[in-house]
């Protein structure tokens, strides 16, 4: 069975359009988010709308939980402070209760869905280095862990108190491994490719895949600039930094 795990959306509803054709394209029978619904772009209400009656269950992103706590921006840069406190103002109130009920982590079909890290899903930590993919996977049960939070995709197999470190887009998994899978960005991409990106997982063949889609990324700037947000914000989806 293919599942489509999506995480970062950042409110950019263009490239979010794109990941929701290509997931129903390839035949993933259910999505589910891990956070960060908003934050960044301009379309916090279209993305929440779009995804809300699409996804199994979803998780709350550090941006997402800023737009309901103002004590985090201070961990912001100016920027995304700038879009937090837009988002704030701008979400409906139905979109910013739905965002503030959401859980840090869950378990779903035989993995763990959180935005940063199992082991203090709140404390907002980064997973970079096989070292830290094994700590975190000591603090989580299931055999598989989904997060996103650095926007940078890739793939730790671990065996044991080690752990193997890849960016090869499509992963065939073994069954006596546990993996830690960063998922890409939908609407923020940071490791130098602009193009949208989500995981499709098939739990029966055991292949992690993270898959690369064109979008209207000139309209997703041209949405940020209309709302006077910062226009750095928009500029570097065109490089995916």
């Amino acid at each position: 069975m293919k599942h489509a795990v999506l995480s970062d959306v950042h409110a950019n509803v263009e490239a979010l359009d794109a990941v929701l054709a290509s997931a129903t394209e390839r035949g993933a029978e259910d999505l589910v988010c891990l956070g960060d619904f908003v934050g960044y772009g301009a379309s916090p209400n279209e993305c929440v709308e779009r995804l809300r009656p699409r996804i199994e269950t979803a998780v709350l992103g550090n941006h997402d939980q800023a737009v309901f706590d103002p004590s985090w921006l201070e961990n912001f840069n100016e920027e995304a402070a700038a879009a937090a406190r837009w988002t704030a103002t701008t979400l409906s109130h139905e979109h910013l209760d739905y965002l503030r009920a959401l859980p840090f982590s869950v378990p779903w079909r035989g993995a763990r869905l959180v935005h940063a890290s199992p082991a203090e899903p709140g404390a907002w930590n980064y997973v970079f280095t096989p070292h830290e993919a094994v700590v975190e996977m000591d603090a989580c049960e299931e055999p598989v862990c989904l997060v996103g939070h650095s926007h940078y995709p890739g793939t730790f197999e671990v065996n044991g108190r080690r752990a193997a470190y890849t960016r090869d887009a499509r992963i065939a998994g073994r069954r006596d491994r546990r993996y830690l899978v960063v998922v890409p960005s939908v609407g923020q991409p940071r490791d130098g490719d602009p193009r949208a990106g989500y995981l499709l997982w098939d739990d029966e063949a055991w292949t992690f895949e993270h898959v690369r889609l064109e979008y209207d990324l000139e309209r997703a700037i041209e949405r940020i600039e209309r709302a006077g947000l910062p226009s750095a914000l928009g500029e570097r989806l065109r490089w995916g930094e």
